[in-house]
């Protein structure tokens, strides 16, 4: 008799928990705010110099869901080597999980920027590809072959001599969107054999935005 009403008892609570799942409102993924939405064609029009066929073969764009600094979903594109693509889509799943906010991601292409790497720094703008050669130097860039992302350049500056840029950038550890050794985004992709600018030592800058592989 005892085993019964336990039984009984058990199955109450059982029917009463499906009652409220079954009747608890269904909340559909948050619609993000669209930073960018183009085609591969858009994001690879107008370079000041064309890059190779071969560079251009190996690159593929792809769509990103990162928390802004409005603490907003937001959608945008990188454009990257196509043997990267997982690696750079777990890194922005991982900023969503840890709410790592990221300004915007959008390729450089964009009129905003018209392929400047400085106009992109200025907008705290995150992306990839861009052909161009390494600051100072007559050598090409991870960029320029896919192989290099910039993210938060306003929070996480290029600093040379004690100079930061973009211009008055400001380098804060522990401020939302700032990375540092300890930064989980940062660990995961020096495990997947990128290296961190923000690593780097004098006579090099401490490019603290910037990962390559």
């Amino acid at each position: 008799m005892i085993k019964n009403i336990k039984n009984f008892k058990l199955l109450c609570v059982v029917a009463v928990i499906f009652i409220m799942l079954s009747s608890a409102p269904v909340f559909a993924e948050e619609t993000p705010v669209i930073d960018s939405d183009m085609t591969f064609a858009e994001a690879v029009q107008n370079m000041p110099t064309p890059a190779p066929k071969n560079i251009m073969n190996s690159l593929e764009l792809i769509s990103v869901r990162y928390f802004s600094l409005d603490e907003k979903v937001h959608q945008g594109q990188i454009l990257v080597r196509r043997d990267l693509v997982k690696e750079v889509q777990e890194f922005f799943r991982l900023a969503r999980e840890h709410r790592f906010p990221i300004y915007s991601v959008i390729p450089i292409s964009s009129p905003r920027f018209d392929w400047s790497d400085d106009k992109s720094m200025q907008a705290n703008n995150s992306s990839g590809f861009n052909y161009r050669l390494i600051a100072g130097k007559d050598v090409l860039s991870k960029h320029a072959y896919g192989r290099a992302i910039d993210i938060n350049p306003q929070l996480n500056p290029y600093i040379l001599n004690g100079v930061s840029q973009p211009a008055g950038a400001v380098y804060e550890p522990g401020k939302p969107g700032v990375f540092t050794s300890n930064s989980p985004l940062v660990i995961y992709l020096k495990k997947q054999g990128w290296s961190w600018g923000g690593d780097w030592v004098s006579p090099s800058p401490q490019d603290n935005h910037h990962f390559q592989k």
